[in-house]
Parts: C-alpha cells; structure tokens; sequence
C-alpha cells in the first residue's frame, strides 16, 4: 500500500489540481457517454445528473449487459469489473489564510472513488483518501442507498455522508472557498452540517415537492471507542427538510436539525434552521442558504451554562454564457458568519467575497483561478491551478 501510495505522489508531482465529488468518470466509461451528460461543468451537476444520482446511479432508459457476470445463479448478483475513478487536488496559492507567503501543494487530495449498482435498486457509493495534506486519511462518504422501496419514490441512504446534501452539496461546489455555515461548529460542540454517520429518506413527490429525513449519531465520522460504537452519547439527532419546485427554473426550501450532545457528563441541545433556494435565469443560476443556530450550553460547562446564538449565509451566482456547452465559466461566492454581540468566543465572526473562473481544456479538464477577499481580517488570496478527473 505505502510503495502504491509513493508512485502515486511521485507520477503526478508536477500537476496542480483540485476536485469535488460525486463527477465520476467510471459512470462516463460504463454507459460510454460524456461528461457533459450529467455535468456543466464537472463536478457541478445538471437535471439529468441529479436524476442519474437519484435512481441509484443508473440510467433508467440504457442497459449495460455486460455489467454483470452471467453465474447461472438468480439470486447471485456480482458485477463484472468494479468500477473505478481517481481524482488528484493541487494548487499554487498566495496569501493563504493570511500566510503572507505562496505556496505549492501538489499533491494536496488524492481519491480512489467507487459507485455505482450493485443489484436491482441497490447501488453504493464511497470514495477513499489515498492522500490528504500529505496523510492517508480513509473515508468520507460511503454508503449503501436502496432506491424506489416498495416501488414507491422513496429512497434510503445507510451510511456516512453530509447532512447538509439534501441542501448543497459541498463536493459539487465550483470553488476553492467552502460554504462555511455548514461547516461552522460553537464552543466544544461537534455538531455541523457536514459529515456523519446515520440514515437518510428522501421521498418525492410528483408535484415537485421533496422530503427528507435523516437519524445521526450528531459526532461526526471519527473513529469507533475501544467498545467498537462511533456514537459517543446515547443521544439521536434529526434532520428534516422540505423542497418544493416552483417552476422548471425556481426552488425553494427549508430544512430543521434538532440534537443533543453530551461531553464530561454536560449536555449541549442544538437547534439550526433556515430557507434555501435556487433560481436560474439565463445563463445565470443563484444559490441562497441561511442558516440560524442556537446551543444551550456550548462550552459544556456545569454551571453558568451559557446560550449561544449564530447565524450564517452564503450567496452563490454562476455564469455559464452558454449552458452546458460554455467552454468557460464565472462564479461569485459570499459568505458570512455572525454571533451575539456580547458573546466572547473565536473563530466565528467571518465575512468574505470570492470571484472564480475556470476554462475548459478537455471535458474533465480545466484550469481555475480564483481570489478571496476577507473583510474581516482585511487580506486578499489568491489561487491556481487544473481541475481533473480520470
């Protein structure tokens, strides 16, 4: 594994690229269709990729024969050949996290990623860090989905993978910047909006109209005690959210996490709530999230506990002058992070502006190059570099 992993490092050195999830190229080579298909660009999905996504990976009106082994055996469902994708991240920055200095780090991601059906109405998804910052890291998502239960549109998801991608999907997103109200975590408290462990039903309606559930362990996707359990309470925590199409071109939402914590015999009740929407007009498609969030008691103290309040947004705009067939794209990206005034505690207060563009060498080739101002710090970055996957 280390000797792989080295050659690995070693082959693509000279590269600088940087990648998001769920753009598989293995899904390309076993319906021999292009990426353009499902994405524009990649990793950023189009209708009838969220649809592909929705039906377990698969394309409803194509069959793949040979995707299969034919063993004479009904109830034996062995694929033929495991499908297989990896992606590579790296990029040259200037004055990242206000370092004053520039910087080269590639490789900084290397992903072994897998997907796709495994049996009627069975599918699974995972992919695996063969390198992160220089570690082998292992799994971030990874879960088993069972689509169309009881031949009905309802789908369940059993595994790890972020709460907040019935919202938007983080992995999907066109820039370097993060939208960081999902990742946004108070005091002590180990519970955001991306990864965790747990159950998702996703139901839709033929009106438009979709619903979600999901059950969390509220912790993360740490590693399991000396008990073998990943919870680290005997607390559930619950996600539920609501999206309804207004036209072909206008969504909204609304979604609610209710969960307790527990940490040195002092428990921590969590509420968050917030509207989403997306809108295209054009060549134009913007995203809206606001998040609130409330924490009893944070900071798990044993007396005096002490409620916290936030509250976060972002604003996405991106340009693609010619739809799915743009060779080049623009992205605008706001965040902010805000708390109660009279509340001391670091790290949350943020406000930032972000200007991205990319231009596309191949289908799963481009270069980006993207800039960041935060005003509340008051320093600018910049980065570079090419978006591959293969």
């Amino acid at each position: 594994m280390k000797k792989f992993y080295y050659v690995s490092l070693i082959l693509i050195m000279a590269m600088f690229l940087y990648e998001n999830t769920f753009a598989i190229p293995a899904f390309a080579r076993k319906y021999n269709m292009t990426c353009k298909t499902c994405h524009s660009p990649f990793p950023s999905l189009k209708s009838y990729g969220e649809e592909f996504a929705s039906n377990g990976f698969v394309l409803k009106d194509q069959e793949t024969p040979r995707y299969f082994i034919e063993t004479g055996d009904d109830e034996l469902s062995l694929l033929r050949d495991i499908p297989l994708a990896l992606r590579v991240e790296g990029y040259i920055t200037y004055n990242h996290s206000y370092s004053e200095r520039s910087d080269i780090s590639a490789p900084y991601l290397i992903k072994l990623l897998s997907g796709g059906d495994i049996a009627d109405d069975i599918s699974y998804y995972f992919y695996f860090f063969l390198g992160e910052r220089g570690e082998v890291a292992g799994l971030e998502d990874a879960f088993i989905m069972f689509n169309d239960i009881f031949n009905s549109n309802l789908d369940l998801f059993v595994g790890q993978f972020q709460v907040s991608d019935p919202l938007f999907k983080r992995e999907l997103r066109l820039t370097f910047e993060d939208y960081l109200v999902y990742k946004l975590k108070v005091g002590q408290s180990n519970i955001n909006l991306t990864y965790d462990r747990g159950l998702m039903l996703n139901y839709g309606f033929s009106s438009g109209t979709d619903v979600t559930l999901e059950i969390l362990n509220g912790c993360g996707i740490g590693a399991a005690n000396n008990y073998r359990i990943f919870d680290n309470d005997k607390y559930k925590n619950f996600m539920g959210r609501v999206s309804q199409d207004l036209t072909e071109n206008i969504r909204i939402g609304a979604f609610g996490y209710y969960g307790k914590e527990e940490q040195n015999e002092q428990t921590n009740e969590v509420i968050l709530a917030g509207p989403d929407a997306t809108v295209i007009v054009g060549p134009f498609e913007m995203n809206l999230q606001y998040v609130e969030r409330r924490d009893k008691n944070p900071l798990f103290h044993q007396t005096n506990a002490k409620e916290i309040s936030t509250r976060g947004a972002f604003a996405e705009l991106i340009f693609r002058p010619d739809g799915d067939e743009s060779k080049w794209y623009m992205v605008g990206l706001i965040n902010y992070l805000d708390k109660d005034e009279k509340v001391e505690i670091s790290g949350i207060n943020h406000k930032s502006a972000t200007l991205s563009g990319g231009y596309l060498l191949k289908r799963n080739i481009r270069f980006v190059a993207e800039s960041t101002y935060n005003f509340t710090e008051e320093f600018l970055q910049f980065s570079a570099g090419i978006i591959a996957a293969f």
